[in-house]
């Protein structure tokens, strides 16, 4: 057999490159994304409608259902599940595997666009491809600085406009969201009498609000090598702006906003509070983008955090808490399983020094060990996976396999040496003996657990990473044995 003859031959070119083997796997092993659990694809599409004031029942027969009689013939539709509540109602889509989500989301706008009619004042609904409720990597609190007495529910404004997009420019940061605190709003504050005196409608009034909050296109003209853009801006931006809005005409005088109500800025009432250590705060969250990795995001979001502290923030008396971080769990089950795979090899070292009774022979076995297990790393990284639990624990299965490969061969050059052969003889010989044994061995071990790396649903995905983990490993200890064992 060529590659025995050749490796036994030549054992400097083995050794180079096996050297580049380890090389490679190094390198590979600190660009590999590092993370908990393997990424579970499950396409997924969240429709969000606020209605203030809509009680559930409410939200549910004017909205959701009428959303919901659209969207249940969505192509790819799995599951749908919707919930009302007061002010608001949800519609989770899951979708089959392997969707496409930017034309799922594409279908799902036309389809809610043929919805006849949503209640006046309900806004648009909001559709989104991550769920903002969704397990976030890192959670932070927004507090004052101690001995600053600042009102913190007013700054969830300051949150939306400052922290999250600083958050959301960090490399692999899907997307960032706000919790807690009071939104700011435009509030107009109607006096009935007023109204009434004047024959107008609430209907009527919020009409003539919402027909004027809009910005319209004019098109565009030339004019020699000029071209001009129109474009009409009508969109409140102060109190001022809304107070002298025509609502109606009556007998040629216009009545205006400010004819019949108070128009202030002001806050939201609030939908959920925040409190850390019994103190009031706002919380931010920070979802992780698929496949990026963990521990790199986590840096650029503690630095982030250290920025805003240090700059803005910090300017402003307030400072900004790391309350969760993902990575301190992926960095102890990590280590977990790294300190399982050393102590199940040097417990495997032990039983076969115990057996063989021989130094040189369990070194040699030894080092198909690590170096099947670093190898493999650049293999997984070429089919894009990560470095998680389940590839960890993957490899420290394929153990066993590693040293009955290196047993056999080892065994049968050392049964041939015996007979009185030479000892490149022998290690040729004995290595061609088994040759197909090990082979049909391997490919057996593979043929197990390929199977799965096949399997579309959750279970196919969250296990994949142990077929692909075990089956390179056991594939390049394979070469190893036939190779640098003898």
């Amino acid at each position: 057999m060529k590659i025995v003859d050749e490796s036994i031959k030549h054992p400097v070119s083995v050794i180079v490159g096996i050297i580049f083997i380890i090389l490679f796997g190094i390198i590979s092993l600190f660009k590999i994304p590092v993370q908990l659990t393997p990424d579970v694809e499950k396409p997924r599409i969240t429709v969000d409608t606020t209605w203030i004031g809509g009680s559930p029942q409410e939200v549910e027969s004017e909205i959701v259902r009428k959303q919901e009689d659209e969207l249940k013939s969505a192509e790819g539709l799995v599951e749908m599940t919707s919930e009302s509540a007061d002010g608001s109602g949800s519609i989770i889509l899951e979708l089959g595997l392997g969707t496409d989500l930017d034309a799922a989301l594409l279908k799902v706008s036309n389809r809610l666009d043929q919805v006849k009619e949503y209640p006046f004042e309900a806004d648009k609904p909001v559709i989104r491809s991550v769920d903002v409720r969704g397990s976030a990597m890192a959670w932070f609190t927004l507090k004052p600085l101690p001995g600053k007495d600042i009102d913190i529910d007013k700054l969830h404004d300051f949150a939306e406009d400052f922290i999250k997009p600083r958050f959301e420019r960090v490399s692999g940061v899907a997307s960032s969201n706000v919790f807690g605190g009071q939104e700011r709003e435009m509030q107009v504050v109607v006096d009935p009498d007023a109204l009434a005196a004047r024959g107008i409608t609430l209907f009527e009034m919020a009409q003539a609000l919402d027909k004027e909050n809009e910005n319209i296109s004019g098109g565009d003209f030339e004019e020699g090598k000029r071209r001009y853009i129109v474009r009409t801006v009508g969109e409140y931006g102060s109190p001022e702006d809304i107070e002298n809005v025509v609502i109606t005409r009556k007998n040629g005088v216009p009545v205006y906003v400010r004819d019949v109500a108070t128009v202030r800025l002001g806050y939201k009432d609030h939908e959920y509070a925040v409190r850390q250590n019994g103190q009031p705060a706002i919380a931010i969250n920070a979802l992780r983008e698929t496949g990026a990795n963990a521990i790199d995001v986590m840096a650029g979001l503690r630095e982030a955090m250290m920025e805003l502290n240090e700059g803005i923030l910090k300017d402003r008396g307030l400072v900004l808490y790391n309350v969760y971080d993902e990575t301190t769990y992926i960095n102890n089950s990590i280590d977990l399983v790294e300190k399982d795979v050393v102590i199940g090899s040097i417990l495997a070292i032990a039983v076969l020094l115990l057996f063989l009774r021989s130094g040189s022979s369990t070194f040699i076995i030894s080092i198909a060990i690590p170096i099947s297990i670093i190898g493999s790393f650049v293999m997984m990284m070429f089919f894009g996976r990560t470095i998680n639990v389940i590839s960890l624990a993957g490899m420290g299965f394929a153990i066993g396999i590693f040293i009955d490969n290196s047993i056999v061969v080892l065994e049968n050059i050392y049964r041939h040496i015996q007979m009185g052969k030479s000892r490149l003889k022998a290690a040729y010989d004995g290595t061609v003996e088994v040759w197909g044994a090990i082979l049909a061995s391997t490919l057996t071990n593979v043929a197990v657990f390929l199977p799965v790396i096949f399997v579309q649903e959750q279970a196919g995905q969250l296990f994949r990473d142990i077929a692909i983990a075990i089956s390179f490993a056991v594939l390049l200890n394979l070469i190893v044995s036939i190779t640098l064992i003898p």
